[in-house]
């Protein structure tokens, strides 16, 4: 028998995606007979709503062809309509914004787009810690340098583009820059937005705004990093949080039309498109606000009810001014051996160091059960100890 043939280091290496293992854990651990009530992985559970799935539905043809990579005009005037409703930013539908499904493919095929890997100049990405995964994950099947910068408790988790010395800005090919912030709900001021922009626009590196829970806050209107101009930024939006579609992998990024241009010459090998009967519901998405701001205030109701039993508890939340997450601080600092705790109790949260060692000893509650879920996960909290031992 031949021997099998070579791998990815990365592939060869057998990790498990980080949500994979939490999944099967939760089986491992929850009481039998027990259903486990999930504030995991990003995953709503409202229904989306009525007018969007009939569109879809009303949309499959009898006959299916390949989806062209620019999308229907129609989706792409449809984003770009909400784009300027909601933040004012004017961009051209056929130039400076295309398609995407979801956004998790797009995070992971950018630096592929972006990073020249037999370059020494150009292959640092810039990711704040802690952070979703798959921001390095893609730059690491990319062949990129990694630099974290750590975001900390002290600086209300927000990203400070000083941390990062003008060495490393020299060879950086790209800048993640996530608000509001996934996992800990930080959002960012203006100078900070300033700030990073105008490093990108001198030192001529990317900046990547994954903008996908901008549509998830109970305050004032999280900025855009394109309200700041779109030379050097690129925008990735979803529908997935926005309108309960995280099935239908549809959303957009917008911005620069240098990347934009790039980016659609680069899709087609990768095969991504979203089918038309997708983009028939999206364009029914982005054209309605009402249905978004029922949405928040669902979320809003959600987080009262687990914000309010937190504050009984003494179970201390930090950030989560914006997305449907709360970030929350561990009694006795062992963010896996609660996160157990919780598993033997029914209830499923994510240990922070999923996200990067910064993210030890935190927890994310993602607010994706109904609200009649949430309340009846407090008497399964009840019996979870503020310390829990392994």
């Amino acid at each position: 028998m031949s021997r099998p043939g070579p791998l990815h280091p990365l592939l060869q290496a057998g990790g498990v995606y980080p949500f994979a293992a939490l999944e099967a854990r939760a089986k491992q651990l929850a009481p039998a007979g027990v259903t486990p009530i999930h504030f995991g992985i990003g995953d709503p559970r409202e229904p989306t709503p009525d007018f969007i799935r009939d569109a879809l539905r009303g949309a499959v043809p009898e006959v299916s062809s390949y989806p062209s990579v620019a999308g229907l005009p129609e989706l792409r005037r449809a984003a770009a309509g909400w784009l300027e409703r909601r933040s004012g930013v004017r961009v051209d539908p056929d130039r400076e914004l295309l398609p995407a499904n979801g956004t998790k493919e797009a995070v992971f095929s950018l630096a592929l787009a972006v990073v020249d890997r037999e370059s020494d100049a150009r292959r640092t990405v810039v990711i704040p810690s802690p952070g979703y995964p798959i921001y390095e994950s893609g730059a690491r099947f990319a062949g990129a340098e990694i630099h974290r910068v750590p975001l900390s408790s002290a600086t209300r988790w927000r990203f400070d583009p000083d941390q990062v010395p003008d060495a490393v800005w020299e060879r950086t090919a790209l800048l993640w820059l996530n608000v509001p912030h996934n996992p800990t709900g930080a959002l960012l001021d203006d100078g900070a937005y300033r700030g990073v922009i105008e490093r990108a626009r001198r030192f001529g590196f990317w900046v990547a705004a994954d903008e996908a829970y901008a549509e998830v806050y109970f305050d004032d209107r999280p900025r855009s990093a394109l309200e700041f101009g779109l030379d050097n930024v690129i925008a990735l939006h979803t529908l997935s949080k926005r309108s309960a579609m995280t099935g239908y992998r549809s959303g957009f990024m917008a911005g620069d039309a240098r990347i934009l241009d790039a980016l659609r010459r680069f899709r087609p090998h990768l095969g991504v498109a979203t089918p038309d009967f997708v983009q028939h519901a999206a364009i029914e998405a982005w054209s309605d606000d009402a249905h978004a701001e029922k949405q928040r205030a669902r979320y809003a109701k959600k987080r009262e009810v687990m914000l309010e039993y937190f504050r009984r508890r003494d179970w201390p939340v930090e950030a989560s001014e914006a997305t449907f997450y709360l970030w929350m601080r561990v009694p006795g600092g062992d963010d896996a051996a609660f996160v157990d705790g919780l598993l033997r109790a029914g209830v499923v949260a994510t240990p922070g160091s999923f996200f990067g060692e910064e993210g030890r000893g935190f927890v994310r509650w993602a607010l994706v059960p109904t609200v009649e879920q949430c309340r009846e996960a407090l008497p399964r909290l009840d019996g979870v100890p503020d310390r829990v031992a392994r």
